[in-house]
């Protein structure tokens, strides 16, 4: 037999994982159209919410910013965190555990093959939302937002590949703790209005979900004017810091499943 490297086995895994996710995203366009629509309505709606109140200008830049970064939250809850579920039911994470090859690299797979695809659709939703309602950016701020960007999915996408592997304990119920975790996290991240609304203790304990952090911090760079609910650079930190504590923990966390996995069989058994 062949003896592969280590390291040609791991990044030939996210290749493999990512290239279905990028190619199969541009053969629904039908889906296409309705991630990109039905979170565009229901920003347009909030929009005019702000509208009818009066609110200043930047407001309408806040709902705008929070409806193209709701799309990642989403993607990282349904495509990475219940995906494993999935997976086991279609008998897909037999396959998995029985490979040689790491678990972490399916779930980088999953979050670089999505990371193109709805970067679009967020990006359409931002311009067509800034260009309806004349919503105007800080340019200054372009380059440092988009800095702020990158480690909020980084961040982001470390805590799916966390829940991806705690979500397969949960068993039948884990769909149901994806719609659970759907609507209270666009309160708690202030996807709609301003963080430091939610208060100190409320918007502290929502600052473990990096999306909280991110989307302040590019609405601090890209709206002046935007209330502050921490100075700028220590929402940059624990961001950075975010990054490593997410990816340590899920690196456990596929360690323990993959234990169970191995241990009784239990874990790949379609339906449990």
């Amino acid at each position: 037999m062949t003896q592969y490297p280590a390291a040609r086995i791991f990044f030939k895994t996210i290749y493999a994982r990512a290239y279905p996710r990028i190619v199969g995203s541009n053969r629904q366009l039908d889906w296409v159209f309705v991630e990109i629509a039905l979170p565009l309505l229901g920003t347009i709606a909030m929009v005019f919410v702000y509208r009818a109140l009066h609110a200043p200008a930047q407001y309408l830049g806040f709902v705008i910013l929070g409806g193209a970064m709701m799309a990642f939250w989403q993607n990282v809850l349904w495509n990475m965190a219940v995906q494993f579920y999935w997976d086991r039911n279609m008998g897909n994470l037999e396959i998995y555990v029985t490979t040689p090859t790491r678990l972490s690299a399916v779930l980088l797979g999953m979050a670089l093959g999505s990371i193109p695809t709805i970067s679009l659709r967020a990006g359409v939703i931002l311009t067509i939302g800034s260009v309806l309602f004349g919503v105007r950016y800080s340019l200054e701020g372009l380059i440092p937002a988009l800095g702020a960007f990158a480690l909020t999915l980084a961040a982001l996408y470390g805590l799916g590949m966390l829940l991806a592997s705690l979500f397969l304990f949960f068993g039948r119920n884990v769909e149901n703790i994806g719609e659970a975790l759907q609507e209270p996290v666009y309160l708690a991240s202030g996807l709609y209005f301003p963080v430091k609304a939610l208060g100190a203790y409320a918007g502290g304990a929502s600052s473990l979900i990096p999306l909280t952090l991110g989307l302040d911090a590019m609405r601090q760079l890209l709206l002046p004017g935007t209330p502050e609910f921490i100075p700028l650079g220590w929402e940059l930190i624990l961001l950075g810091v975010q990054i490593p504590v997410y990816a340590v923990a899920s690196q456990f966390a596929l360690a323990a499943m993959e234990f169970r996995a191995r241990r009784d069989g239990r874990l790949i058994t379609k339906g449990t």
